[in-house]
């Protein structure tokens, strides 16, 4: 089993967790994988793993599933952005 400290050196889950973090309402999974250019199936199981490690929630509306963030995934999103702010200047 990974350690759950490997997701957050891969691009696709930082992205995904900054994107989320970049608007305060609930995204769809399609718009997000399309946002961090990755497939659909791909952005469902790192949204899984993210949700294991409580770092967001879904909300069920009728059929489709929103994605938001928890407390949590907010503190570690602003964390992530403050570390690509700082590496890019």
């Amino acid at each position: 089993m990974k350690d759950n400290f490997d997701i957050f050196f891969r691009r696709k889950p930082a992205l995904m967790l900054v994107a989320l973090g970049k608007v305060s309402k609930a995204r769809y999974g399609s718009v997000l994988a399309k946002e961090v250019d990755c497939t659909y199936s791909h952005a469902v199981k790192i949204l899984q793993a993210l949700e294991d490690l409580k770092l967001v929630g879904f909300e069920k509306q009728g059929r489709i599933k929103l994605i938001k963030l928890t407390k949590k995934g907010k503190e570690i999103a602003d964390s992530i952005e403050t570390i690509r702010r700082a590496l890019q200047n």
